[in-house]
């Protein structure tokens, strides 16, 4: 229930006209209220979900979905209306899903806010991307391990080959990437185009493509296209079909520097992956500089050390730091990949090595360290739950 709006709260069985005059005068104040709390406790999404006679309110802070509070019925529905309003969609369609963007200026808030509706069996859920618009961080700022790092930037300074990104949906694949870019900026000289989906961050100096899948512009179209004209760094935001991964190895190969993701849990199910998308295998082995797998740890709230506090919304925790493995790709692995001896493949460090070491040093602990991995000393496999 949102606090402080008396006059907004409903009898919940029978709603008067000067019920439903109030809810629509103060769901513009309403909307713009949970943006300012979404925003002021450093959350990444805002989820509004209709359950019953009321929408329940959640956050998702450091990657993990915390309860925030309840609209009644008859205030959801307004402020539902409200957001489709600004969103420019359809407010009356209720059974499909629909996507949209507000603009920062519509909501008085710092982020400009992606909207997805979806319709489900106890009513419409919306989720509220708010897209963080503080100055991107280079690759030697994002927390990596030095030698992790300089790695990364290794590749960077080459003219050609494949940076390739792992891990789950919310990994912090993304912030690598821009991370990446930033640098690529700074140094100068090179024609940098992205394809994305979409573009959170405007980068000056590259040239940034969202793709459009319902006019056709898939990620394998933009690519070929963009290869004509005449990049000399491609950054392909996913890798999901063969179309794309043998576009990206391809440009790798012939002069290029690619950097993109693709979705594996480890270093070794990269390659794995890569050779079912990717017949030629020694093009891959060729192509491949680096693979980076990450995960994203809670960091313990300065605050009160884990003690929960208002600072943390009781939960412990504020921000996260990566942890990360990583495979450079000399001649020995390339042989590997070469001759499908995978099994053969070992990063450097290791996810659990990582998270542990920042358990030993206090940036983290073990109630986190348990809920990645499943268990304090978890196997490279539950390392997949990200």
């Amino acid at each position: 229930m949102i606090q402080g709006k008396p006059n907004v709260v409903p009898d919940q069985e029978k709603h008067s006209p000067s019920d439903a005059e109030a809810a629509e005068s103060y769901a513009p104040e309403i909307l713009e209220d949970l943006v300012r709390r979404a925003e002021h406790a450093a959350a990444s999404d805002i989820h509004l979900q209709m359950l019953g006679k009321a929408a329940q309110i959640a956050f998702r802070l450091d990657g993990v979905m915390t309860p925030s509070s309840e609209l009644p019925e008859i205030v959801a529905e307004r402020v539902f209306g409200r957001i489709k309003f600004l969103a420019r969609l359809k407010t009356y369609q209720e059974s499909l899903p629909q996507d949209g963007r507000i603009d920062k200026s519509a909501l008085k808030s710092r982020n400009d806010i992606r909207v997805a509706t979806y319709p489900t069996v106890t009513g419409e859920k919306i989720v509220l991307r708010l897209f963080n618009q503080e100055r991107v961080r280079p690759v030697r700022e994002l927390e990596l391990p030095p030698a992790a790092c300089a790695a990364v930037e290794s590749v960077l300074r080459r003219t050609s080959g494949l940076l390739l990104l792992t891990g789950p949906a919310g990994s912090g694949k993304t912030t690598t990437i821009y991370g990446c870019l930033t640098c690529l900026a700074e140094l100068g000289g090179r024609h940098i185009i992205t394809v994305e989906d979409p573009a959170e961050q405007i980068i000056p100096g590259v040239m940034q493509t969202e793709v459009n899948e319902a006019r056709g512009l898939s990620f394998p179209v933009a690519a070929r296209h963009l290869l004509r004209q005449d990049p000399q760094v491609l950054v392909i935001g996913e890798i999901r079909d063969e179309e794309t991964a043998n576009i990206a190895v391809r440009a790798a190969l012939t002069g290029h520097l690619v950097i993109s993701t693709l979705h594996a849990g480890s270093c070794r199910g990269v390659f794995e992956r890569l050779q079912v998308l990717c017949p030629d295998h020694s093009a891959v082995a060729s192509a491949i500089e680096l693979v980076l797998n990450q995960r994203l740890v809670r960091r313990v709230c300065h605050e009160c050390a884990g003690a929960r506090c208002a600072a943390c919304l009781h939960t412990g925790y504020q921000g996260r730091v990566p942890a990360v493995e990583w495979l450079p790709v000399d001649d020995e692995v390339r042989s590997a990949i070469r001759r499908r001896e995978l099994q053969t493949l070992t990063p450097r460090s290791s996810l659990e090595t990582a998270v542990a070491n920042l358990v030993r040093s206090g940036i983290t602990n073990e109630a986190e360290q348990e809920r990645i991995f499943g268990t304090a000393g978890g196997s490279q496999e539950r390392g997949l739950k990200g």
